[in-house]
């Protein structure tokens, strides 16, 4: 194949590299990098859970206070992820597409969950909602007071996943299907929600991992009752102060575990959505 005057012949078994490439250097650091961070810290924590075996392992996560402590935690992780996912989203769409007084103001408040301690989060929702609540609305010790807690501090991964989306979103094909007579649910439902599921099925996703995780914001709105409002990272603790350390390790891997499980089934899904969504364009 002839090259055009001027122009390097391309050297035979070498791979170009696209601008802006790091090059082996900057991957080996990247790499160093994420396992000093990430991989090294889950798999001392991963290989602590089996100090005492297969069996101590198997006994520690099926215990009834265990299974107990799961079952509350998926229940109010669930929940905070798919109120989070309807209302994430209509927020998203309501600072992308309307315009009003303190919009600016109301755009970085959401990041504040970030920002804010999440045990700050938790003294201010108990008293709001603990006993010496100053709007009478009492229900602090209770898994809806968790679910709260919860919704607080997961709001801005659906979001901030959700609004990139909607802003790049061509409104010139809604437009056009409203020209053709189709109603707002209509163009939602066939135009809008086909291009925004992927995001938000990966923003609620990071909610639920978050969820399943959080510590502080729910330490004193959630009265952390055994069997009730318990939730795995409070077991998590009860287990480190009795010096069981095994057996904290051990809970911590089934959270680890299903995170992971539940983001990776979520990128997939959202990945199939997004090529289907590509092809029909």
């Amino acid at each position: 194949m002839s090259t055009r005057s001027g122009d390097p012949a391309p050297r035979k078994g070498r791979k170009f590299r696209g601008p802006g490439s790091v090059g082996p250097l900057g991957l080996g650091v990247a790499v160093l990098w994420l396992s000093i961070i990430v991989l090294l810290p889950l798999a001392a924590l991963t290989v602590k859970s089996f100090d005492d075996g297969l069996a101590g392992f198997w006994d520690a996560i099926t215990t009834t206070r265990a299974i107990a402590t799961f079952k509350v935690t998926l229940e109010v992780s669930a929940a905070a992820a798919v109120v989070n996912l309807v209302f994430g989203t209509l927020i998203a769409w309501v600072l992308v597409r309307d315009e009003f007084p303190g919009k600016k103001f109301v755009n970085a408040l959401i990041d504040l969950p970030f920002a804010l301690p999440t045990i700050v989060a938790s003294l201010v929702l108990l008293s709001l909602y603990g006993p010496a609540s100053p709007i009478g609305l009492v229900f602090n010790a209770t898994k809806p007071a968790v679910v709260v807690a919860l919704l607080f501090v997961t709001l801005p991964f659906v979001v901030r996943a959700v609004q990139p989306v909607l802003i790049e979103l061509d409104r010139e094909v809604e437009e056009a299907a409203a020209s053709l007579g189709a109603n707002n649910w209509t163009i939602f439902r066939t135009i809008v929600l086909p291009v925004l599921l992927p995001s938000v099925l990966s923003g609620t996703g990071l909610a639920f991992a978050r969820a399943i995780g959080e510590f502080g914001s729910v330490v004193l709105i959630g009265g952390n009752i055994p069997g009730e409002t318990q939730i795995a990272s409070q077991y998590i603790r009860e287990l480190i102060e009795y010096d069981r350390p095994v057996d904290a390790a051990a809970i911590s891997v089934v959270l680890l575990a299903l995170a992971f499980v539940v983001l990776f089934v979520l990128r997939i899904v959202g990945n199939r959505l997004a090529r289907r969504e590509e092809q029909n364009r």
